[in-house]
């Protein structure tokens, strides 16, 4: 089925949003929240029906919404025959239980989502192993959750004594499992630091950004390579590194894992290898979807998320892709000649976004090809410059 500019798979479930209206968090942003959250929904495969918001000073610590709240999303979800509901926030392990006692059906939060999606995208023995992490630290405390309907095992002959409950033999097991992936990845990060340090000295370059903005179609172009894009939201996770020669300047350029507002801590922790291709890299060229509506949000998520990566001020160039689909509603543009700036380099270069922070900013669209010379003018230079001052003495290349 296709919905928007989205693919989705056959088979889909039916299923209805809720968010809160805090002091913290008003109306709109909230909605906009929900928005996003209907876009992961859409990726996981699910179809939106409605969506619920509730003012309220926090959320309720048993059901997270109100209990007339609740009532009125339980008709709804009976009378329409709704599969799945899912929550905007995480959910504790007793909120989960109480919810779903009301409400009797599927209940996931946005933690879980992601998860799930992360845990459809992994291809490498590297990404399954981080999500599955992930996934076990997540449901490792709503294990009470998962097992209310079993009862404690029974003793009898040489078994005497209170015995050991079906929640607590799993937690043994969760544990050890989590333990195992841990030595795991640890190995894994051996392994890619040791192919980082046998990468020679080159300069490496890694793009960044907001899920679903375009990195993995500029890799394929910048790369000439075959990076998997795909117009869904965490399409690419794995680590791509590719050699690039612009003119007669060779550099490595490395596709990462998108961003997101309120991406699971449990994510942040086991995509620790996956993030040091951020750490270690000496140029960043952020890629920005210009056409998105809360574009300028999606900005400062990133910044955000970098600054807790990686506080290191790096030199950055800021790519504002997908021009193509760019409409600029400024009031000051001449209505008449509003078809020719939609997509007109000249008007977009006298924005405010090209003077951004005072940092390098193109315009370009890496689906039709458009201004990609400009783009690889601009990071020849940033990659020359730090080429030279790393090596001063070695200008041959030059």
């Amino acid at each position: 089925m296709q919905e928007g500019h989205v693919t989705v798979d056959a088979v889909e479930e039916t299923c209805v949003l809720i968010g809160i209206v805090t002091s913290d968090i008003n109306e709109k942003i909230a909605s906009e929240f929900l928005d996003e959250l209907e876009f992961l929904a859409l990726t996981a495969g699910a179809i939106t029906q409605k969506k619920f918001l509730q003012k309220m000073p926090f959320a309720n610590p048993k059901t997270f919404v109100g209990k007339g709240k609740l009532e009125e999303i339980r008709n709804y979800i009976k009378e329409n025959e709704v599969e799945l509901v899912i929550f905007d926030d995480e959910l504790s392990p007793s909120q989960l239980r109480n919810i779903e006692r009301v409400l009797k059906c599927k209940v996931l939060d946005r933690n879980i989502l992601i998860l799930d999606i992360f845990a459809s995208r992994a291809r490498t023995s590297h990404a399954k192993t981080q999500v599955e992490l992930a996934q076990l630290q997540y449901m490792l405390p709503r294990l009470t959750h998962l097992w209310t309907h079993l009862e404690r095992q029974k003793g009898g002959i040489g078994m005497r004594g209170p015995g050991e409950s079906q929640i607590e033999s799993d937690r043994r097991i969760i544990q050890m499992r989590i333990s195992l992936m841990k030595e795991k990845l640890i190995e894994i990060d051996k392994q890619m630091s040791i192919q980082r340090g046998n990468r020679g000295q080159l300069v490496r370059v890694a793009l960044v950004g907001y899920t679903n903005v375009g990195k993995s179609t500029l890799m394929n172009l910048l790369s000439k390579s075959e990076v998997f894009a795909e117009n869904k939201l965490f399409a690419t996770l794995d680590t791509t590194v590719r050699k690039v020669v612009i003119e007669n300047l060779p550099f490595l350029l490395t596709d990462t894992v998108g961003f997101i507002r309120k991406l699971p801590h449990q994510l942040v922790e086991s995509f620790k290898s996956t993030l040091d291709e951020v750490r270690e890299a000496d140029l960043l060229i952020h890629i920005v979807d210009i056409s998105h509506e809360k574009f300028e949000d999606q900005f400062r998520v990133v910044n955000e998320t970098l600054a807790e990566i990686d506080n290191t001020e790096k030199p950055t160039i800021v790519v504002f892709n997908k021009i193509d689909a760019f409409v600029d509603v400024n009031e000051d543009l001449d209505s008449e000649h509003f078809e020719e700036s939609r997509t007109s380099l000249e008007a977009l270069k006298k924005t405010w976004m090209s003077k951004l922070n005072n940092t390098k900013c193109i315009f370009i669209s890496a689906t039709d090809k458009e201004n990609i010379e400009e783009l690889k003018s601009v990071i020849y230079e940033e990659v020359k410059r730090i080429f030279q001052i790393r090596y001063p003495y070695n200008h041959f290349l030059f």
